[in-house]
């Protein structure tokens, strides 16, 4: 009988969820749905000076927000205390485990002789045969791994390939500290065990701690997942990826304008291919995703490339269905609360019938709300450089007075109205049909780019345009 597929995705509320854990957990996520299988969550929140309810809750929405979804409730570390030493005392009592009552100053002179051996610090084991009742007085142990010094512990990654680890180098971890609390490396394999986990999918910089785990799996004699170390992520000019590269939380993405389809679409290709395929639907992430196409190499961060695929994103997505993503960001984007405001006081169906023109040059939620502050702002416009320009010449406020007085005139408000009423305005005026545009596309929106000049004379109205016109031409 087939094992059934149970990854988890296992994220520290010591901060936002960052970039690097969203690839992660979407792999994870990906990988499950793949084999049919399950995505756990574990908040591993044994730090509890590093810990906090806003960044449990940070990270909790920001997979929301991604559409990564997990299987049952999370499983938070620290409540699992009890059953994480009730283990250490299984290893202790098969002579697996033992107690260390090393003192601070015999462990900093241990890891001082080592360097200045040219060795990397290691615990010398010195506890591994004494008695305790030698130890001295006030000295709270902890509880360390008896590690077999002989021989190697093989990683059979998924990813990375066959790794070896001499054993030589792995010293004697600590399972329980001085005061009783789990170490990390214990609580993770106690809880990857508990809750079934068959494939652990991590970032290459846990590899080390495998070969770790690994010998606590065998200590205790049960059976290893399966792991896959994924690569890491640099900025684009190759050096480890920090925030000045977009090292930021997932809300970050958010806040900047960014789908989460679009997010989500960027991230699975960091580290992972299929053929030449760049633009992915969920079901086809899920259809083609294999560990045997993640590569080795750290992946690039490439913040042109993630505003070009969600540029595509929103010319793909339907008007409707971008306008109801869009509301669920608005909150989020600088100065979204007023603009939300402002459409819902009767906006919307205006910000509608401009959405097809303005999303073709928005590649974030911010740009399309900049794009739309034709519709938002008040009167009078306040102007852009550019547009103040286009109206300085001295004939160019009487040629709008002109141009309103017959505008004002039409039986029908259309673009299709304006438009040949326009037309037929720099005919008789004697000038281009830019010539006269590009003054009322200043006067209409205060900038000099905007939706087509006269599908914007329809979606503001008559009375709108006319009012904006008089504030200019006057």
């Amino acid at each position: 009988m087939t094992e059934p597929v149970i990854a988890r995705f296992a994220p520290s509320p010591t901060g936002f969820l960052h970039i690097g854990g969203a690839r992660t957990a979407l792999f994870n996520w990906l990988f499950a749905k793949n084999k049919g299988g399950k995505m756990l969550l574990r908040i591993e929140d044994t730090d509890r000076a590093r810990s906090t309810e806003d960044a449990i809750a940070a990270i909790l929405d920001g997979l929301q927000w991604l559409g990564l979804d997990w299987d049952g409730d999370p499983v938070f570390q620290f409540s699992r205390a009890d059953r994480h030493r009730a283990v250490v005392d299984d290893l202790l009592a098969k002579k697996a485990a033992y107690y260390a009552y090393d003192t601070v100053e015999e462990l900093e002179a241990m890891r001082a002789n080592a360097l200045a051996a040219g060795k990397p610090p290691r615990y010398d084991g010195g506890w591994r045969d004494r008695d305790p009742a030698t130890a001295p007085p006030g000295i709270k142990p902890v509880v360390r791994l008896r590690v077999d010094n002989a021989g190697e512990t093989v990683v059979d990654d998924a990813v990375q390939g066959t790794v070896t680890f001499p054993n030589a180098d792995l010293d004697d971890l600590v399972l329980l500290r001085s005061d009783g609390s789990p170490t990390y490396m214990l609580a993770v394999v106690v809880d990857d065990h508990d809750m079934g986990v068959s494939d652990i999918i991590r970032g290459v910089d846990h590899l080390t701690n495998a070969a770790r785990q690994i010998q606590i799996y065998n200590a205790l004699g049960w059976h290893v997942p399966r792991m896959a170390h994924i690569p890491l992520i640099h900025g684009p000019d190759g050096a480890k990826l920090s925030k000045r590269h977009g090292a930021l939380g997932v809300e970050a993405y958010r806040e900047m304008g960014y789908m989460p389809v679009a997010l989500r679409n960027y991230l699975v290709r960091l580290g992972w291919s299929h053929k030449d395929q760049e633009i992915f639907s969920t079901d086809e992430m899920v259809a083609a995703f294999g560990l045997d196409a993640v590569g080795r190499s750290a992946a690039r961060f490439d913040y042109d490339k993630l505003e070009n695929l969600n540029g595509h994103y929103m010319r793909a997505t339907p008007d409707e269905e971008l306008i109801a993503i869009f509301k669920t960001s608005l909150p989020y984007l600088p100065g979204g609360k007023d603009a939300q405001a402002k459409l819902d006081a009767g906006l919307w169906d205006a910000f509608r019938a401009a959405l097809p023109a303005m999303k073709e040059r928005a590649k974030t939620f911010i740009e399309l709300l900049d794009n739309a502050s034709f519709l938002l702002d008040a009167r009078p416009l306040k102007l852009d450089e550019k547009a103040s320009e286009a109206l300085a010449a001295s004939d160019t406020r009487e040629k709008l007075k002109r141009l309103k007085t017959r505008l004002a005139a039409l039986d029908t408000w259309s673009a299709e109205s304006a438009e040949a009423e326009v037309r037929a305005f720099a005919e008789a005026e004697g000038a281009k049909l830019g010539q006269v545009a590009q003054p009322l596309r200043a006067a209409l929106t205060g900038k000099m780019v905007s939706p087509p000049i006269f599908e914007v004379l329809a979606i503001l109205g008559r009375e709108e345009s006319l009012a904006r016109l008089e504030d200019q031409a006057a």
